[in-house]
């Protein structure tokens, strides 16, 4: 199994306190070994997979590296994509399409005998594969140059604090990070950083876990349970996968920032924004990046008519939904936010259009994970409003999310449109659902207006003392019951 959050409590410190007693190459060595200690605590029989993905898009860099010929470096990139692709499309997606194709063919009447293959999912599989296919692209379309170095590459692939959730490394950020030597971080980087992981731990354990219960009763009960139950475990999971993901997130982030490396900021507090694009400029920033540059603009952009590009955004949405896992609810889910984000373009004002950014989907990213735009401003009473719709139809398509079937989504959809009576409202959901909300939304508040991700570190040490206690003293008391897995290690 990975490490819980006792045994990563452990790694972590001695992992660092041999680091920095090492010189950079030696560094590199540790964080492998530690990469694949990590990984291989799971399943050590999927290292391979891991292993033959990272010399393949090395060979492939390389190889790209050394020719000229643009037909022939488009025949090497394919090997990368096929790899990749393959690998992911195996263990992730054969046994969802080879479903599919036996449904689709019982429709038209043939009784097929497709073989079920029982293929475990490895963790992380979704994030490393996209490490590679991003390093390779870069390289192909000569933005960055291939490195000569299999050591530095292999700990870019496969980097512990991010490996089996992200945040999606790009190559042109973290592969400089791992060829240059590292200086100590000074003591407000270590500040920082810590406070990234209680942070993030806080989220998880506190927030998260706490409502992973409700969540699952509410759903588990989707056909008769009463509107109000519907209602707060449609919020409940809405808080619980953004504490959950977020969470994991801000440890990555802060555990990576204590070995000198900075990952890509992965959220900027995205229930707080006024409309749709805001909100996929701010949620998962480097997956939605990732599909802006390597899917989005690859198929067409914004080049061209305006259908072709609304056309573009559902193809990116759809597969972005896909991608999250090997069901329809998860393609359903990437159409719900294809189809807002082209009514958010179709109604906004010509001139709006032109003042936005070329892109709908994602932010460019700048050197050290910093987007090159500046966060979204602060909010103001007028926005609270655009806020709390956007919030709710991010809700309705949770729904499909969450679902294991359209059945399920449906009748949890059609309990809370009917009003559906019936159930017994558990007063600790509602509870549990408010402490949940107030502690979210305050602490992207508190982020949004100062705009900075860690602005208790230049408080009053009362008041620091304060923040951190409340962080702690809740992780205290919620460790210790029933372990639940991250949302995303199963993507």
């Amino acid at each position: 199994m990975v490490f819980n959050s006792l045994e990563y409590a452990i790694f972590l410190p001695i992992v660092l306190g041999l680091y920095w007693l090492l010189s950079h190459r030696k560094q590199n060595l540790l964080l492998l070994a530690a990469s694949y200690v990590f990984y291989g605590a799971w399943d050590v029989r999927f290292l391979g997979l891991m292993i033959i993905s990272t010399l393949t898009d090395f060979t492939v860099g390389r190889l790209l590296e050394r020719t000229e010929d643009d037909r022939r470096r488009k025949r090497i990139f394919m090997i990368s994509l096929v790899v990749n692709l393959g690998i992911l499309g195996f263990f992730k997606y054969a046994n969802f399409f080879t479903a599919s194709a036996a449904r689709l063919l019982k429709g038209f009447g043939l009784q097929p005998h497709l073989p079920v293959l029982h293929i475990l999912l490895p963790i992380g599989i979704s994030f490393y594969t996209f490490h590679g296919i991003s390093y390779t692209f870069d390289v192909y379309r000569r933005q960055i140059r291939a490195t000569d170095n299999l050591l530095n590459f292999a700990c870019f692939v496969s980097f512990f604090p991010q490996l089996v959730a992200g945040p999606i490394g790009r190559a042109h950020i973290q592969l400089p990070q791992f060829e240059n030597p590292r200086k100590k971080p000074p003591p407000e980087d270590v500040r920082s950083a810590l406070f990234l992981i209680l942070l993030g731990l806080f989220k998880k354990v506190a927030i998260a876990d706490g409502l992973a219960p409700f969540v699952a009763s509410s759903f588990g009960a989707a056909s008769h349970a009463g509107w109000p139950s519907l209602l707060v475990g449609m919020y409940a999971f809405a808080f619980q996968i953004y504490g959950d993901f977020s969470g994991y997130s801000d440890i990555a982030r802060g555990s990576a920032r204590l070995f000198g490396i900075e990952l890509i900021k992965n959220f900027d507090q995205p229930y707080l924004s006024r409309n749709i694009t805001e909100f996929w400029r701010t949620w998962h920033i480097s997956l939605s990046s990732w599909l802006r540059d390597y899917l989005y603009v690859p198929v067409g952009g914004n080049r061209g008519s305006s259908l072709a590009t609304y056309r573009n955004i559902m193809i990116t949405m759809l597969l972005g939904g896909l991608w999250h896992g090997a069901r329809w609810t998860f393609v359903v889910w990437g159409g719900l936010h294809g189809a807002y984000l082209v009514g958010h373009r179709l109604f906004m004002g010509r001139r709006a259009r032109a003042r936005a950014d070329e892109q709908p989907i994602g932010r460019p990213l700048g050197p050290r994970g910093r987007v090159r735009e500046e966060g979204p401003p602060r909010l103001h009473w007028s926005d609270i409003v655009p806020a709390v719709l956007t919030f709710h139809l991010v809700c309705l398509a949770w729904i499909f999310f969450r679902a294991q079937t359209f059945g399920e989504a449906f009748h949890y959809i059609g309990g809370i449109v009917t009003l559906r009576s019936g159930g017994h409202l558990d007063p600790n959901a509602v509870w549990t659902l408010a402490f949940a909300a107030i502690a979210i939304i305050g602490i992207d508040l508190v982020q949004r207006q100062a705009n900075s991700e860690t602005p208790v570190l230049g408080w009053h040490p009362i008041a620091r003392g304060l923040v951190y206690g409340s962080l702690l003293i809740p992780v205290i008391l919620f460790t210790g019951g029933v372990a639940v897995p991250f949302i995303y290690f199963q993507f």
